[in-house]
């Protein structure tokens, strides 16, 4: 039955979230990051203009409370800091310094390894059509959130760290 296919892979995705924060965190632990902190700074550096942090939450899927908190704590440690945004004074823009880069550049040397090894032997196309339907599901989420409006639900289920 199609529901209780998609039930399995809602479960799946859970258990696969909580083995690549896992395994995030392992990788980047020693250059002072965690899978929250890493994922904020690859949204900052990979986004092709600066986002307040409303944004980058939104991008992400992630609480702007959560964001907030560890941007603040990535500025704190010299990774990004924060410029004015001049389409909005109190949404300041998330920027990377050099340190953020070359911090970001060296968790994106490990990653490509990591990634290689976890696709061998998979086929580009399984991959390609897994990606296609989890992205489906993303959107159908995002235009019909469960329980109401999903910032909400997002912000209220946020106890702890982003990751």
């Amino acid at each position: 039955m199609i529901i209780d296919a998609v039930t399995e892979l809602i479960l799946e995705t859970f258990r696969l979230n909580g083995r690549l924060l896992a395994a995030g965190d392992a990788l980047v632990r020693d250059l002072g990051l965690t899978s929250a902190r890493w994922q904020v700074l690859g949204a900052v550096a990979m986004s092709p203009v600066p986002l307040p942090v409303a944004h980058i939450a939104r991008n992400m899927g992630l609480s702007r409370q959560g964001v907030q908190r560890i941007a603040g704590e990535l500025e704190s440690q010299g990774i990004v800091c924060f410029a004015p945004n001049p389409h909005h004074q109190r949404a300041r823009l998330v920027l990377l310094t050099e340190h953020g880069r070359a911090l970001f550049e060296a968790a994106a040397e490990r990653q490509r390894p990591w990634a290689e090894s976890l696709a061998r032997g998979l086929p580009p196309e399984g991959i390609e059509a897994a990606t296609g339907l989890l992205r489906t599901l993303r959107n159908r989420l995002e235009a019909e959130p469960a329980g109401g409006d999903d910032r909400e639900t997002r912000d209220a289920h946020a106890p702890g760290p982003v990751k």
